[in-house]
């Protein structure tokens, strides 16, 4: 019997696993993988073959690294029927804990698996949800037949090196119901196999009735003053359903005894329903999470109460008394530490009364008392102080809580939002819609940024900002999966909000809680910080929470907005004093012109009124006037780098960069390729061997990054032609036409133009683009193979053979005596260490121009190169929706040898 050893280890009665038969396997082989957590946490490896699934335990799980050997201990055969299996084993039984279907999918063995499996080694390919390629069960030797074997990733696509990341980290959930392990252990609790029935009939709280009864009368807090004594506590019913009390955000706590005031917990809202023995928790959006807080539901069930309803804050205490979301979704995980405590501060029913109408004090009164016995500290009673309210707002404050709920004394319970509950936080912080994500860049996964909005007077979802901070890589990688089975082709916001190439739209049905510094006054966020998603909040009810001004006594009045002008200060990264350049063949011609351009007699602070919210800390001296002649701030830099952040960054990012710094505006700047100190946070380095040593240089990876630019006063990015995993394998192969001060437009497109024939003829797609000045950039990528002296011989005998054909028009000379009135074809940027301007970057030149992309049909003797400024961009941002070099990332072209054979060819050598 094939299953023999199965059968004889379980028992059937109690444990809900599959009995199963012995098969016959038809059409594709499957395969399964189950986290298993039994007495050790392991992963059960099964592949279906002869009708049954073969089965190994893999303590550590599979790897994506083939370098990483993974013990995988053989087990007995399982029967087809528990590759569905995903639930609980009760303890005592064999195997007991929680099983969670963690990847499922096909197999497909290389050559005879039953003849790979008797000499020890079965090669296979894997096709599932998680796991994909090829892989190797080695086993090890002097172990017998059902052995300790290895499990090997193969070198393939699919291949990937643990230092970025784990598998099994990175996807931790159920491919079949998308919960996690421990959210499987809690609904096991709260569903036992054998019986079926809710947590809230735990043999705890099947025991408290019986208890109570034995306990002496005085015991019974709620006989102390029954609810019939309480004013306004009316007999009724209790409701089917109840929605919470709503506080209402102030700027200040309100003065005066008429008004009591608690800690604002910084956790889950939640309404305790206690019936028949049971305990239900019910979130403020209606969702049952009994099976969540089972701990909390059985400790409620023990009050001396038959019929109840509770309001408070699950939370859990940290050990210095403080309450923390973020620790609360650790625990709810299983891997945080803490207390789990659910707060009560509000009593709406009680043993057939309803006590809505009855005034606070007296619901809080028998609440007191109902809970007075409670043990473990696991229900804890929410007190309060009577007035002071600002003083005992401060010393939250001081403490590090989240903020005070302010109540007025003598008031009913009243679901909804109300002026008679107000809340005073200690920081800015609420939730909002996820309307859309970013893609990660660089070394990111999962996503970039998502993309807020709040629900306004039936108007729609409105954008309120992106966050791209606060993410562990953890929450990352959830957030994606839990992202992409909602994404839509229609931007959910409206107004259509302003958005990167990258964007991905979502339905609204998720909301997350951000941390944030304080509104612009478009109402878009500054500084947000990603705190945790609220699954117990719907996105119906999120709106912006403005503060209604500070409450004093009975009344509100608004409180006069100050505005403090910022210090007058120098910015941390301005240098004492101006290093001088250094010129290597690389380094971009140092703009000496007009070096002490004279302002405008009245500058101008924030041009063409831009209102953009910057992601990012604050700038430093954001009035600081870097073009003279415009009145262009810093701010206005940080503006227009915003603007092209999406497009910049996409052709920018991982480059080893040469920077132009003007920290004190145009006129007094200094180049930079070496950071000086410590490398700021948003931006990557990467070590580079120089003829002198070996230097650091800095990577571009985020819009953060360049936020931080802007904050150097950086007026110009220049770029290597690699990128910084590659660097001795350049992909941009870049000619310059620099033309003469009275050489005609005209001529200058006309080279360019003739210059993209010939590339033509070498089947070589190129891409153009403006210098910031009176030349031309023709850009040509390349697949990763050729090294710089390939791209050099290349461009060199292509800039040649372009002299050849007319050399009144063009040269390839350095010198400029004896370049004359013509063009010079400068392919020096195509050596090692030598840079070019980046696409969309500012140049530090009269008129504030950029060096701006355009596509081919664009390119006319018409054009003008000077009027693309970064005022025009910021003056029609939204308008040029494209990148004019889209498709540069994605030209699978490369110069073979061929090529550069014809090209010296053509240029006779």
């Amino acid at each position: 019997m094939p299953l023999a050893t199965y059968r004889k280890k379980r028992d059937f009665k109690r444990t809900p696993e599959p009995r199963g038969a012995a098969g016959k396997s038809r059409g594709k082989l499957r395969f399964v993988i189950q986290k298993h957590a039994a007495t050790r946490l392991h992963y059960d490896f099964r592949l279906e073959l002869d009708g049954v699934l073969r089965s190994w335990a893999v303590p550590k799980g599979p790897s994506l690294d083939p370098g990483e050997k993974r013990l995988a201990v053989e087990v007995e055969d399982h029967p087809l029927e528990y590759g569905g299996f995903e639930g609980i084993i009760p303890k005592g039984q064999y195997g007991g804990g929680s099983v969670l279907l963690w990847d499922r999918g096909t197999w497909t063995p290389i050559g005879d698996p039953k003849a790979g499996l008797r000499k020890g080694h079965l090669a296979f390919e894997l096709h599932g949800e998680k796991l994909r390629g090829g892989f190797d069960l080695i086993r090890m030797r002097s172990e017998g037949d059902r052995a300790n074997w290895l499990l090997v990733k193969q070198k393939d696509a699919h291949a990937k090196p643990e230092r970025s990341g784990s598998i099994v980290e990175e996807r931790p959930e159920s491919v079949a119901s998308g919960k996690r392990i421990e959210e499987i252990g809690a609904a096991g609790r709260a569903k036992v196999w054998e019986s079926n029935r809710d947590i809230a009939v735990s043999a705890r709280a099947r025991r408290a009735p019986a208890a109570r009864a034995k306990a002496p009368r005085s015991a019974r807090a709620a006989d102390a003053a029954g609810p019939d004594q309480i004013p306004g506590a009316r007999r009724a019913a209790m409701p089917r359903k109840a929605a919470p009390q709503l506080a209402t955000l102030v700027k200040q706590a309100p003065e005066g005894d008429d008004w009591l005031h608690e800690i604002k917990y910084d956790g889950y809202r939640t309404l305790c329903r206690v019936e028949r023995g049971r305990a239900r928790m019910i979130t403020r959006s209606g969702q049952d999470w009994t099976a969540r807080f089972a701990e909390i539901a059985e400790a409620v069930a023990d009050l001396p109460s038959k019929q109840a309803l509770l309001d408070g804050e699950v939370a859990v205490v940290l050990p210095d008394g403080s309450t923390s979301f973020q620790a609360l979704q650790n625990q709810l995980r299983q891997d945080g530490r803490g207390t789990l405590a659910y707060f009560v501060f509000d009593l709406l029913y009680l043993e057939g009364f309803d006590l809505t109408g009855a005034p606070l004090e007296k619901r809080k009164e028998a609440l007191q008392r109902l809970t007075a016995g409670a043990p473990g500290g696991i229900v804890r009673y929410s007190d309060h102080i009577v007035g002071r309210g600002e003083r005992f707002h401060a010393e939250a404050c001081r403490r590090g809580l989240e903020g005070i709920i302010s109540k007025r004394s003598g008031s009913r319970y009243v679901p909804g939002r109300s002026s008679a509950w107000l809340k005073a936080k200690c920081a800015s912080r609420q939730e909002f819609v996820i309307g859309g994500y970013t893609e990660p860049q660089g070394s990111r996964a999962g996503l970039g940024a998502l993309l807020l909005g709040t629900l306004e007077n039936g108007d729609g979802l409105r954008y309120r900002g992106r966050v791209g901070t606060g993410f562990s890589r953890e929450t990352l990688a959830d957030l994606r999966r839990r992202l992409q089975p909602l994404e839509t082709d229609r931007s959910p916001f409206a107004p259509p909000a302003p958005h990167p190439r990258s964007a991905h739209w979502v339905r609204p049905r998720l909301v997350a809680e951000v941390a944030f510094g304080s509104w612009t006054d478009d109402g878009l966020l500054r500084h947000p910080s990603f705190v945790a998603l609220r699954e117990d909040k719907s996105p119906r009810d999120v709106v912006r929470e403005s503060p209604a001004g500070s409450a004093r006594g009975t009344g509100a009045r608004k409180e006069a907005r100050k505005r403090v002008p910022p210090a007058r200060r120098r910015p941390p990264d301005t240098p004492t004093r101006r290093p001088p350049p250094v010129r290597d063949p690389g380094t971009p011609k140092a703009p000496v012109e007009d070096p002490q351009p004279k302002p405008r007699k009245r500058p101008v602070r924030e041009p063409l009124d831009q209102k953009v919210a910057l992601p990012g800390p604050a700038l430093t001296n954001p009035d600081r006037v870097l073009f003279p002649e415009q009145g262009l701030t810093k701010a206005a830099l940080a503006q227009y780098l915003h603007v092209v952040a999406p497009f910049l960054i996409e052709h920018a990012a991982e480059r080893p960069l040469m920077l132009l710094r003007c920290p004190h505006g145009r006129g007094r700047c200094f180049y930079q390729k070496h950071p000086s100190g410590t490398v700021p946070p948003a931006l990557g380095s990467v070590r580079i061997k120089e003829k002198a040593g070996t230097g650091s240089y800095l990577l571009l990876r985020d819009e953060a990054g360049l936020m931080t630019l802007a904050q150097m006063g950086v007026l110009e990015i220049h770029l290597w032609g690699a990128r910084a995993d590659q660097l001795e394998r350049p992909d941009r192969v870049v000619f310059d036409f620099d033309p003469h001060p009275g050489t005609p437009w005209k001529d200058v497109v006309l080279g360019a133009r003739r210059l993209r024939e010939k590339l033509l003829e070498l089947d070589l797609e190129s891409f153009v683009k403006t210098t910031g000045g009176k030349g031309l950039h023709v850009a040509v990528p390349t697949r990763r193979g050729p090294d710089w002296d390939d791209v050099n011989d290349f461009s060199g005998a292509l800039a040649s053979a372009m002299v050849r054909e007319a050399p009144e028009r063009f040269t390839t000379h350095l010198s400029k005596a004896r370049r004359g009135t013509r063009t010079f074809i400068d392919t020096l940027r195509n050596r090692r260490g030598a840079t070019w301007v980046a696409p969309y970057s500012p140049r530090a030149r009269s008129g504030a121009p950029v060096s701006m992309p355009l596509p081919w049909d664009e390119l006319t003797t018409a054009t003008r190169p000077e009027a693309f400024t970064v005022a025009r961009v910021l003056r029609e941002r939204g308008e040029r929706r494209a990148d004019a070099w889209k498709k540069i990332t994605s030209a699978r072209q490369t110069v073979t040898a061929s090529v550069i054979r014809s090209a010296l060819a053509a240029a006779g050598k």
